[in-house]
């Protein structure tokens, strides 16, 4: 039978006594627990008492005695977060969180607060705050930890072996770049995106004549600046894809300009050349009047005419594709540790944290240990593009890692270590850097500060707890609502995650004062009561352009509380239908109004809201629709949703789109 397991603030509730006090004479006696928190062993309890009762005794002597501490008295290093007061003094969050607003203080549990406020809080509380220096010691391991052994060993020449180019399509929104990596691969990634636009990093390894090559597909929407250049920056060779009927246009510069500072060969695609308004002769003039000369025009650059249509000219993208990798002469050690780069991380259902990498050298295996940014783990998994599972993965192979702790960044370093316990250190190191990086000079701000920035027209914020899919979603969004052009309004991004809304997010919303954002994210059971009690406005989005002019609005303060939600209709589903490619079909009965491709939809389950997005295709029988009537049955399929159940309640409705500027 189990039984509740003995915490140190446990037995400092019980015994009246700092968890500090404990932790320290624990230790002592040769017992390590790190924090308040640290669950106690069984067989230590009768050990612990008997400490207890000789520092009640007098013949154990509590910390620092001489310097006149009593058992009331906690040790804290600056900067001094709010979570790390919580623990040192045996409360939970919230009630430090709130103590701070009866300080008139607000903050939350990840920000620091200054020494005074500090000192203050715990005074409230009953103890008395001594504030340790951080010995130089320390602040040398935090600003240079060491690194591991895979990423700082050079390999030897006779160890390097041919590897498989990896290739980036880069280019303007719309010129074709997934449709002709569809071509290529025999999938349909545009169809399944919401909006019809890539939304997130994706690599692909394929075979050409018996020679693999790699593919990163990086979004073309200017939100995804930042994605684009990581893509850039992994690359051997950069494909330009330019429209033969559309020519250069502002992102295409861009593109351009990140492919030559990664110092990449470059070829040019000049798609849709199957269109009739396509002018080939007016891409290779613009090459050349942005220093890009054509082979044509007796340059050295290969523009080559395709069509992601018809396959006209691919053939001949892949030959120059394999012919510039020879002569580049790409080589990597593949029996070697390990190391990769992350090009996307995320949350899975049954899998958790999953991270897409590229190894750019060694050889990944099932067991390996290993470290990315302040993630460890043991490699429980490894799944190539394809959904299958492998053993190994060598260099140039993009492949999708299981058993990290934790999503790491897009473009961190994923390296094999010795074993589990020198990941760990490595991690912890890592995260310890981070925080104190992130943390140092981030206070939190009294309410006579805010509204005495807000009267004097000084400060106009508006706070966002956003929750993406993925990373790289999340960091896109946040790089566009920083370049949203105002001085005297500003978006304060509270928290960003990865994964479900939850009941957490709420909170944290409610306490800062936020709006909670959703991107492409499913919302828990219980969340959207939760949000109302609390008076949460809650916002699910599955394309970025309807997020962005939303907060745009909100800024300007044009976001219309009464805005016209026009119903269309109500359908229930009745049965799932599984499919091979993308997600699954929903076999619905019209109950009210009407259906039609393309209209907004929520999924509603007991009253729950769990999805917001829109009817990707319609169907009667064996036919696309484009309307289906009330009484009427019909397959819809919506964009990025797989997790249906029977009886589940669709709202299919409509908004006035409205113009937003700042």
């Amino acid at each position: 039978m189990s039984h509740k397991k003995t915490k140190v603030k446990d037995l400092a509730e019980k015994y009246g006594m700092s968890p500090k006090v404990i932790i320290t004479e624990l230790a002592k006696e040769g017992v390590e627990l790190k924090t308040a928190s640290s669950v106690v062993p069984d067989d230590l309890l009768d050990l612990i008492k008997d400490v207890i009762s000789d520092i009640k005794s007098g013949k154990h002597n509590a910390p620092d005695a001489e310097a006149g501490s009593s058992e009331n008295e906690v040790h804290m290093k600056s900067p001094i977060v709010v979570k790390n007061v919580a623990e040192a003094l045996g409360k939970k969050n919230n009630q430090i969180v709130a103590e701070l607003m009866h300080m008139k203080v607000m903050a939350n549990v990840n920000q620091t607060i200054d020494n005074k406020t500090a000192t203050e809080l715990c005074k409230r509380l009953g103890f008395d705050l001594v504030i340790d220096h951080r010995e130089k010691s320390e602040h040398k391991q935090l600003e240079k930890n060491q690194m591991p052994e895979s990423l700082t060993m050079e390999d030897d020449e006779k160890d390097l072996a041919k590897r498989p180019p990896v290739i980036t399509f880069l280019g303007h929104v719309d010129h074709g770049k997934t449709s002709l990596q569809d071509y290529v691969r025999n999938s349909h990634i545009t169809k399944g995106e919401a909006g019809g636009i890539t939304q997130h990093i994706g690599a692909t390894a394929i075979e050409f004549n018996g020679q693999p090559i790699t593919f990163i597909d990086t979004p073309g929407h200017e939100a995804f600046n930042s994605m684009r250049e990581r893509g850039a920056n992994l690359t051997d060779i950069a494909i330009l894809v330019i429209a033969a009927d559309d020519g250069f246009k502002p992102q295409t510069v861009e593109a351009l300009k990140f492919a030559r500072a990664a110092k990449v060969p470059i070829i040019v695609a000049i798609n849709k050349c199957d269109l009739p308004a396509a002018d080939p002769e007016k891409v290779l003039l613009q090459m050349q009047q942005n220093e890009l000369m054509s082979e044509d025009w007796g340059g050295d650059i290969a523009a080559v005419r395709v069509s992601a249509m018809t396959g006209d000219g691919v053939d001949e993208l892949l030959e120059r594709v394999i012919l510039e990798s020879e002569m580049l002469e790409l080589k990597a050690a593949p029996n070697r540790a390990a190391v990769a780069t992350v090009l996307e991380s995320q949350l899975e259902q049954g899998l958790g944290p999953t991270t897409s990498v590229l190894v750019t050298n060694g050889t990944l295996k099932i067991g390996d240990s290993v470290v990315c940014g302040e993630y460890f783990g043991k490699i429980k998994a490894l799944i190539d593009t394809t959904g299958k599972r492998l053993k190994s993965a060598g260099p140039s192979t993009p492949v999708k890692v299981v058993g990290l702790s934790g999503s790491p960044e897009a473009s961190d370093k994923l390296a094999a270590c010795k074993n589990e316990k020198e990941a760990r250190r490595f991690s912890e190191e890592e995260a310890n850097r981070k925080k104190v990086e992130m943390l140092v000079g981030k206070q939190g701000s009294t309410l006579e500060d805010l509204f005495g920035m807000m009267s004097d027209g000084k400060r106009n914020d508006l706070k966002i707890v956003l929750k993406s899919d993925v990373k790289g979603s999340g960091e896109a969004i946040i790089q566009s609502l920083d370049k949203l052009p105002s001085e005297k309004v500003k978006v304060d991004i509270v928290h960003m995650g990865v994964g479900a809304i939850t009941e957490t997010d709420v909170t944290m919303a409610a306490t800062s004062g936020a709006i909670l954002c959703g991107f492409q994210v499913r919302v828990n059971p219980g969340v959207n009561k939760m949000a109302k009690e609390k008076g949460v406005e809650l916002r699910l989005y599955s394309v970025i352009y309807e997020l962005l002019e939303d907060v745009e609005d909100a800024l300007v303060g044009r976001l219309d509380p009464d805005k016209r939600e026009i119903e269309i209709g109500k359908a229930t589903i009745l049965q799932i239908f599984s499919t091979s490619k993308g997600p699954n079909i929903c076999g619905c009965m019209v109950d009210e109004g009407k259906c039609r491709p393309n209209d907004k939809v929520r999924v509603v389950r007991e009253e729950e809201l769990i999805f917001n997005g829109t009817v990707n295709s319609l169907r009667r029988f064996q036919d696309d629709v484009k309307e289906v009537k009330a009484g009427l049955e019909c397959g819809i399929r919506l964009d990025n949703f797989k997790d249906f159940k029977e009886g589940d309640k669709l709202e299919i409705y409509d908004i006035e789109l409205r113009q937003a500027s700042l």
